[in-house]
């Protein structure tokens, strides 16, 4: 697409963004910024979608799409992008918000990327972003975004949502704390509240995805005086809201030491259990990469193969085995790290 962003119009004639205009501390100025800007997400499910949309209504100019996963329909109760077709067609969620977001704003670029975000290819993927959004879903990739955007400079916004309750964090580098000095160090397996063990109440996505859009807006308008002075923390269910204020600690291992652990792959691992699914992603050495039409023809000696442009998927013994170009793997029906890895190497090759 060619042009600015900020001066299309509606079919109507009218200006798709008057009411944003209007808003005194956004107004023509702030909304050229954001015509101007280009957003990396990272995570396309609950936040992701309802964050995307804001965004896409706004009006950025640039949004890249960065998601692993597939469309399934326990998905659809809080995923607001994706509907029964997308799980019928078994789409990747990039793919699918991609579509959605073209019909919502054409006046803007997205480009989707089915891709895990690991320390291979974060880098590459925010290198030429003026802002990075959190969407995902554990804090391994968390930690892993902090390291990235600490060492690039690029300002980014963490989100989080279990049951009732939600948290917010604008990350300024340089200027803020970042995640690590506000988390500390990662929080043990176990020791936290997931989808799998709290669920998720559908309206509590959607407020926490509006305050993390907010903070959006005021950095990419230069509002950077008016972010949360450290993380907001809520729970739509008791009706609570606070705001823990947060200095940068000059002791952090990250923006205090320079020292990227997630990112040089210190702390990171080859197989990881995905929230809420009863399902783990196995993830190659960097540089693989499959042929799914060979695949397909491989896998039906093993029985019922389903392939599209995105992906293949296969069912093996009690499992769901989703397959991607990249050669990484969704296996879904057990949350048994060996037993992923092991069917992996059986079916695909180690």
């Amino acid at each position: 697409m060619t042009g600015d962003p900020s001066t299309r119009s509606a079919p109507s004639g009218r200006d798709r963004y008057s009411r944003q205009r209007l808003f005194a501390p956004v107004g023509t100025a702030g909304q050229e910024r954001i015509a101007a800007s280009h957003v990396a997400l990272v995570g396309c499910g609950a936040l992701g979608t309802h964050v995307a949309q804001h965004l896409a209504r706004a009006g950025v100019g640039r949004l890249r799409i960065c998601d692993r996963d597939f469309v399934e329909l326990d998905n659809l109760q809080r995923q607001v992008l994706f509907d029964e077709d997308d799980v019928k067609a078994n789409l990747p969620k990039a793919a699918a918000a991609a579509a959605k977001l073209a019909r919502i704003n054409s006046a803007i670029t997205v480009e989707p990327r089915v891709v895990d975000v690991n320390p291979g290819n974060v880098e590459s993927l925010i290198q030429d972003v003026d802002l990075v959004l959190d969407g995902t879903d554990n804090f391994e990739t968390r930690f892993l975004l902090n390291d990235a955007c600490v060492k690039r400079g690029k300002p980014w916004v963490y989100a989080g949502c279990v049951g009732s309750y939600g948290m917010v964090l604008a990350v300024v580098p340089g200027e803020t704390a970042c995640f690590r000095c506000v988390i500390g160090e990662m929080p043990a397996p176990g020791s936290s509240p997931t989808c799998d063990t709290a669920g998720v109440l559908g309206p509590a996505v959607g407020v926490v995805a509006s305050l993390q859009a907010a903070e959006a807006i005021k950095l990419l308008t230069g509002h950077r005086d008016a972010l949360a002075p450290g993380l907001v923390t809520l729970d739509v269910w008791s009706n609570s809201q606070q705001t823990f204020k947060a200095a940068r600690d000059p002791s952090c291992p990250t923006c205090g030491q320079k020292r990227f652990d997630f990112l040089e792959g210190r702390a990171a691992g080859a197989a990881t259990s995905l929230c809420g699914r009863n399902a783990v992603q196995v993830v190659p050495p960097p540089g693989a990469s499959l042929d799914l039409a060979d695949l397909e023809q491989k896998l039906l000696k093993v029985g019922a193969v389903s392939r599209n442009e995105y992906l293949v998927k296969f069912i093996i013994e009690d499992v769901e085995v989703t397959l991607f170009p990249d050669g990484r793997a969704i296996v879904k029906g057990t949350d048994d790290l060996v037993r992923a890895r092991a069917l992996y190497a059986r079916y695909v090759g180690s």
